[in-house]
């Protein structure tokens, strides 16, 4: 129950609710703190699959790739993932709503081009290569950190809901970080299965999957 109560000669018309710090003045409030509602393990689980889904497509498009020493990389895919999906709800949540109206109007078209463009250079490696050919079989660093960034935006976006939330962030942000590195590990792996059979489709395949992710964050976003 709200209590309201007015303070020893307070104006008329100016009314001081002692239980929720907030200001009437000639009926207009003033909120001075937000309410917070709290977070079960449960939800914070669900979001964390959930922002590690398109992790783990992205994963299963890279390991169509990866040819030889394929735990190795796949380690290294994981802990990208895992770190940049860590890293970046907690930068949203100490930005807050602070610079929110900065990043959400150019979020999703930075994600969508990124995803595009890797997605787009897979397919161009795919058909041009020749039937005959060695695969190189390398995941190139650039492109894994432009693949992290750009699957880690989403988890940004849940960042500043956190700050608006009673989540006690660090426990969060670990267990986004370490569901997003164990999806992306099988992804890696799973898909390197795929590609060592086929090949040529299978790079079709996550490339077409990247562009698909970009463009479904993008319809997102612009549908909401």
């Amino acid at each position: 129950m709200l209590v309201r109560s007015t303070s020893p000669g307070a104006p008329p018309g100016f009314r001081v609710n002692e239980t929720l710090d907030t200001i009437d003045v000639s009926g207009v409030r003033l909120s001075a703190r937000r309410e917070r509602r709290p977070v079960s393990f449960f939800n914070l689980l669900v979001v964390s699959v959930g922002v590690s889904a398109d992790a783990f497509a992205v994963s299963l498009s890279q390991g169509v790739r990866v040819k030889t020493r394929v735990y190795r990389d796949a380690l290294v895919v994981a802990l990208t993932f895992g770190l940049f999906q860590a890293a970046m709800p907690l930068v949203g949540y100490l930005l807050g709503a602070q610079f929110s109206f900065l990043i959400a109007p150019v979020d999703h078209w930075i994600a969508f081009g990124l995803l595009a463009l890797i997605g787009g250079k897979m397919l161009w490696e795919a058909f041009r290569a020749h039937p005959d050919a060695a695969p190189t079989g390398r995941i190139r660093p650039r492109e894994l950190l432009l693949l992290g960034i750009a699957t880690s935006i989403d988890a940004l976006a849940v960042g500043i809901s956190f700050a608006f939330l009673d989540v006690d962030i660090v426990p969060a942000v670990v267990l986004i970080g370490l569901i997003t590195f164990a999806v992306s590990f099988i992804g890696v792996a799973l898909g390197h299965r795929v590609g060592t059979r086929f090949q040529k489709p299978a790079e079709i395949g996550g490339g077409l999957v990247l562009i698909g992710i970009g463009t479904k964050i993008l319809l997102e976003h612009l549908l909401a």
